[in-house]
């Protein structure tokens, strides 16, 4: 899986989000950030995450992931 095709699947399906993905097609660094992950924990935040891709890393088109969140004042 490319790594702009796994943008535009958290895109379609975090609302009101900056997304950016790197990897190498199995293998990939997300940073997302966003509004909805004001008041959640670290691990709730990842877990909004992991939902979207939940399909593709059952299958296997993504083996791993590194994902950062962030909330739009966190980022400054």
């Amino acid at each position: 899986m490319h790594p702009d095709d796994v943008k535009k699947l958290l895109l379609a399906n975090l609302a009101d989000c900056e997304v950016s993905v790197g990897g190498d097609g199995r293998h990939f660094d997300i940073t997302v950030v966003g509004s909805l992950f004001a008041g959640l924990r670290p691990v709730q935040r990842q877990q909004k995450v992991y939902a979207v891709l939940h399909d593709e890393i059952s299958a296997g088109t993504i083996h791993a992931v590194n994902i950062k969140t962030l909330t739009p004042d966190e980022r400054q």
